[in-house]
C-alpha cells in the first residue's frame, strides 16, 4: 500500500517532525528544513543533524522529502531575487544532503510577464547553476505540477517535460505530483476513464518513472480553474472515488502520499484525511485491477 503521511511542522526541532508523524499514525512526511519564509538560514548543527538521523531511524527509516521555501523562483526576471534564489536554493540541497533527505521538492516558478517559454529557459539555466554551486549529487530534485495560476510555470505535463529534456542533470530531477494541482490545472481524476486517461498523458509526456511522490490535496476550486486552493480530503471537487482510483493504482503501491491540508496544532485534521484515505484502500485484488486491467499485478 501506499506510504501515507502528512506536511510535517518541525517547530522546536527537525527530529519533531517524526513525533508529529506518528501522532496522525503516518508512515511518510514531508517538512521544510529551514524557515520557508527567509532567505537565509542558519546553519545546521551537528547535534541537530544528529537527532534528526537517529529519531529517523527509530521510526524505520519513513519515506522523506523537504519542500522547497515558497520565496525562491529560479524564473524570475528581477536579477536580485534570482541571485537570491539560485543561492537559496543551493543552500537547500546542502540541508538536505547533511540530513540524509533523498528529494528535494520546488515550485517550477513563476515567469512574471517574460512569457511561458523564456521562463521555462530561465528557469532551466538557474536551477543547473544552483545544482552546480550546491555540489550535491546525493538529493534528486522533484518538479511540483502547479494549478497555472497567474504566471506559474509548470501546469502542464509539457512543461515539466521540457523542464527534465533540457536540464543538464535531468537524471536528477523527478516529479511530485500534487492532485489538486493538476486538477485545477485540467487534468481530471473523478472517474476510472479520466483517470486512466490523465496517467496515459503523463506516462507518454513525462514518463511514470520520473514520478516519486505526490501531495494528496482536494481542490476547492473546478476542472481547470487554475487556481490554487486545497481542501480536505472528499470535500472538494475532486471527491472520494477520484483519491479511491490513485490510492488503488498498482503502480503506486510504493510510493509516498503526503497531505497538505490545513491543519490545528492538535493535527486533528490529518488523523481525519488519513483515517478517510486509509478506508478507501481496497483488499480485494479483483477490485485493484478491476479498473486497470493492462497492469500486471
Amino acid at each position: 500500500m501506499p506510504y501515507l503521511g502528512a506536511h510535517t511542522s518541525v517547530a522546536g526541532g527537525l527530529h519533531l517532525a517524526f513525533e508529529r508523524m506518528e501522532k496522525i499514525r503516518g508512515r511518510a512526511l514531508q517538512i521544510f528544513t529551514a524557515n520557508q519564509r527567509r532567505w537565509l538560514s542558519p546553519l545546521l548543527a551537528p547535534e541537530e543533524i544528529s537527532r534528526f538521523k537517529a529519531r529517523r531511524d527509530q521510526c524505520g527509516r519513513p519515506p522523506i522529502a523537504a519542500h522547497g521555501s515558497y520565496l525562491i523562483n529560479l524564473a524570475a526576471s528581477d536579477e536580485s531575487i534570482l541571485h537570491r534564489s539560485v543561492a537559496a536554493f543551493a543552500e537547500e540541497l546542502k540541508r538536505c544532503d547533511q540530513l540524509g533527505i533523498p528529494y528535494l521538492v520546488m515550485h517550477p516558478g513563476a515567469h512574471a510577464g517574460q512569457g511561458t517559454e523564456a521562463g521555462l529557459l530561465r528557469l532551466v539555466k538557474n536551477l543547473d547553476l544552483a545544482i552546480r554551486t550546491s555540489g550535491v549529487q546525493s538529493v534528486g530534485v522533484l518538479l511540483e505540477n502547479t494549478a497555472g495560476q497567474g504566471s506559474c510555470l509548470g501546469a502542464t505535463f509539457e512543461e515539466i517535460a521540457f523542464i527534465l529534456q533540457m536540464s543538464a542533470f535531468a537524471d536528477a530531477l523527478g516529479l511530485c505530483y500534487d492532485t489538486a494541482h493538476g486538477f485545477a490545472a485540467g487534468y481530471d481524476l473523478r472517474d476510472p476513464a479520466a483517470y486512466r486517461l490523465t496517467f496515459e498523458k503523463l506516462e507518454r509526456q513525462i514518463g511514470l518513472h520520473r514520478l516519486k511522490f505526490f501531495h494528496l490535496n482536494d481542490s476547492k476550486p473546478d476542472l481547470g480553474a487554475r487556481v490554487d486552493r486545497h481542501e480536505h480530503i472528499g470535500k472538494g471537487k475532486i471527491g472520494l472515488r477520484g483519491f479511491g482510483l490513485l490510492l488503488n493504482d498498482p503502480r503506486f503501491q510504493n510510493h509516498p502520499m503526503v497531505l497538505e491540508t490545513p491543519k490545528g496544532k492538535e493535527l486533528l485534521e490529518d488523523i481525519e484525511n488519513l483515517r478517510l484515505l486509509t478506508s478507501l484502500l481496497q483488499s480485494s485484488r479483483d477490485v485493484i485491477y478491476k479498473h486497470f486491467p493492462t497492469v500486471p499485478p
